[in-house]
């Protein structure tokens, strides 16, 4: 079950919702790579040390949800998608696959005993379907990127004092990682797993034939002390403890980025790093051809192994203010193409910072090892640290300097380097993106009126897109499972029964103020009412996902449920949707995962919404610009029904 050719696999916060009675409650919530700090409640560090296993053991097990009621639920997911006819039809297949003593019933019960075996009957498919075995380049269709605000800087200088900054704070995040004295968190009085905090830093995606892997260093003896710089599509190791242990200051760090620097501008070099953008199946085969050659399997194997990759980047093509952030949001995607920053990355790198001379920073990372809460809280924390004045005084001790990666190219592979160009721009111009600030209010309207903000925001996304097309879609936001040991993400659906009537109605011609509003409250509450549901384990995508890979496992043919037109349609998300709820003030982005569709990310501020949306020039029907002014325009006409409405306030 794929979409674009693989899962989408957003992430899931934290949001604070109001109820209708105007109780607090705190909700495990899809929406993005990340979720509000103030709303997850740490526990003191000293009870935490040295605990991490015993937590992990006390969280419960992924459930598996009841075979009839996944087959009601997902039935009714397909009411807003799809004809009368195909629904009959549908219907008829479901009813058959659920029937007793049918094949149905007899993959559940072997997902029952798989789920009785292992510490998560879900994860390790989970990885393998929605990344390893995905075959389309990182870039772009897997791998976010994160724009942080412009920084303060406009050159060289800058660029280095900053980015030395951003080294100390992600190696302060580190010590808590490795001493194990980040804070466990809470959602609603329970604890969540922690297991993908540890796999973020010193970890690597590896190119594979037909199947890639991930590789984690964190643990290995010794474990790796250095990151990896790029500057000028150069490589060079950089050690950032010094003999005993002790991360290296900003100052040292400044004087090290200096000598990169220097070194890096005294030649050109073939942009190595672009490879990491091809295609996974041709990426293997050209990876296999670069480490033949020893120096090169030796530098390959210094990336993979180091804690995190620092791009510092030359140029951007120049932009208009109102076409800055959507720029910014291009270079942390796929860095502008051939010709810009495309080839000073390693996109297989789990976490690689993105700092450019003038100003523009901000981050990308590759999916696998992790969603994004431990991306955005180690962003949020290195964010807060570089605006601390350091205190520590630096050593005065003169410290070996970073060694460069050298790569020996043979002419096989500078036609890889090549060809790797050609698809990248291509890529590159067929993205259309626009990052828009919603400068008219942010979370207070929706919560002034006990709204769900996120339940409002996915409402006007319903609205905006069947203003512009006339018909429901299928719409994808994941919620976290993190409640579960090892839990990674499940769908929320965001198009509902009760979505469909209200975006129809709204517009009609004689439909009033207090009715438009009677259907957006039924519409808010049946999002909140799934995303309850997809938290607690039982929501249907993952669910039908390990019926199909349990028919597998056992050698069966495809049931029939899985090759019906219908439940293609189910997956093919034209609205690919997530929040990032971030202390800083920041905007991620990512790219469609259908043709024909849009990637809409968003983070909604206490008083405005930054919003990245993205789709393809290719296909002449969606137009990036285009749905975020409809999305505009949504979100402005359900404030003036509530404000006009005055019974919404009781």
């Amino acid at each position: 079950m794929k979409v674009n050719g693989g899962w989408l696999a957003s992430v899931a916060n934290v949001e604070l919702s109001a109820n209708r009675s105007g109780s607090k409650v705190a909700m495990a919530k899809s929406c993005g790579f990340g979720r509000p700090r103030h709303l997850v409640k740490p526990v003191s560090a000293t009870r935490v040390a040295g605990r991490y296993l015993t937590h992990q053991r006390g969280l419960p097990a992924l459930p598996v949800p009841p075979l009839q009621q996944t087959c009601e639920r997902y039935l009714a997911a397909l009411e807003p998608l799809v004809e009368a006819e195909e629904l009959t039809q549908t219907r008829e297949l479901v009813q058959d696959f659920q029937k007793s003593g049918g094949v149905g019933e007899r993959l559940q019960k072997g997902l029952e005993r798989r789920a009785s075996s292992t510490e998560n009957w879900l994860s390790q498919w989970w990885v393998q379907v929605a990344y390893l075995d995905y075959r389309m380049p990182v870039v772009v269709h897997s791998s976010p990127g994160l724009v942080l605000p412009r920084m303060n800087f406009s050159d060289k200088q800058g660029q280095i004092r900053f980015a030395a900054k951003l080294i100390a704070g992600v190696l302060d995040f580190k010590t808590m990682i490795d001493n194990e004295t980040l804070p466990v968190e809470f959602l609603g009085g329970k604890p969540l797993c922690m297991n993908q905090y540890y796999e973020v830093l010193s970890s690597c995606r590896v190119p594979g034939l037909k199947r890639d892997s991930v590789v984690n260093h964190a643990k290995s003896s010794p474990p790796p002390r250095h990151i990896t710089v790029v500057h000028n599509f150069q490589f060079f190791e950089l050690n950032v403890y010094d003999g005993d242990g002790t991360p290296l200051s900003s100052d040292q760090l400044c004087v090290q980025l200096e000598r990169i620097c220097s070194v890096a501008q005294e030649a050109a070099a073939e942009p190595v790093g672009i490879l990491t953008t091809l295609h996974r199946d041709v990426w293997g085969r050209a990876y296999l051809r670069l480490i033949k050659d020893e120096m090169n399997r030796q530098s390959v194997a210094a990336i993979q192994r180091s804690i995190f990759t620092l791009c510092l980047d030359g140029a951007a093509p120049r932009v208009s203010r109102d076409e800055s952030r959507s720029c910014a949001a291009v270079q942390m995607l796929h860095g502008g193409g051939s010709r810009w920053n495309s080839g000073n990355r390693w996109f297989d790198k789990t976490l690689q910072f993105i700092v450019g001379e003038d100003g523009t920073c901000g981050a990308n990372y590759e999916h696998a090892p992790a969603e994004g809460p431990p991306i955005v809280a180690l962003i949020d924390h290195v964010v807060e640290y570089t605006r601390k004045s350091e205190t520590r005084p630096s050593p005065e001790s003169s410290l070996p300097p970073p060694r460069k990666l050298n790569f020996s190219l043979s002419p096989e592979t500078k036609e890889d380097i090549a060809e790797a160009k050609r698809h990248l721009d291509r890529l590159a111009q067929d993205l259309d993106m626009k990052v828009q600030v919603f400068q008219h209010f942010g979370k207070n309207v929706p919560k002034t009126f006990r709204l769900s903000p996120d339940a409002f925001v996915q409402t006007a996304l319903q609205l905006a897109f069947y203003r512009k097309y006339g018909r429901c879609c299928a719409t994808y936001e994941s919620a976290s499972l993190r409640m579960y040991r090892l839990g990674r993400t499940d769908t929320i659906r965001s198009a509902s029964n009760a979505s469909a009537a209200f975006v129809a109605a709204f517009d009609r011609p004689g439909v009033q103020n207090p009715e438009k509003l009677d259907l957006m409250e039924k519409a808010v509450k049946a999002h909140r009412w799934y995303t309850n549901m997809a938290v607690s384990g039982q929501a249907i995508d993952r669910h039908l996902l390990g019926l199909k890979m349990q028919a597998a496992e056992e050698q069966l043919p495809v049931p029939a449920l899985f090759t019906d037109p219908a439940y293609s349609k189910a997956l093919h998300y034209h609205l690919s949707t997530s929040q990032v709820p971030s202390k800083t003030d920041c905007v991620m982005c990512f790219g469609p995962v259908v043709l024909d569709g849009y990637g809409i990310c968003y983070n909604p501020m206490e008083d405005h919404i930054n919003f990245a949306v993205s789709a393809f020039n290719t296909c002449a029907e969606t137009s990036a610009a285009g749905l975020a002014q409809a999305v505009e325009d949504a979100l402005l006409d359900m404030r003036t029904v509530l404000e006009q409405t005055p019974r919404s306030k009781l």
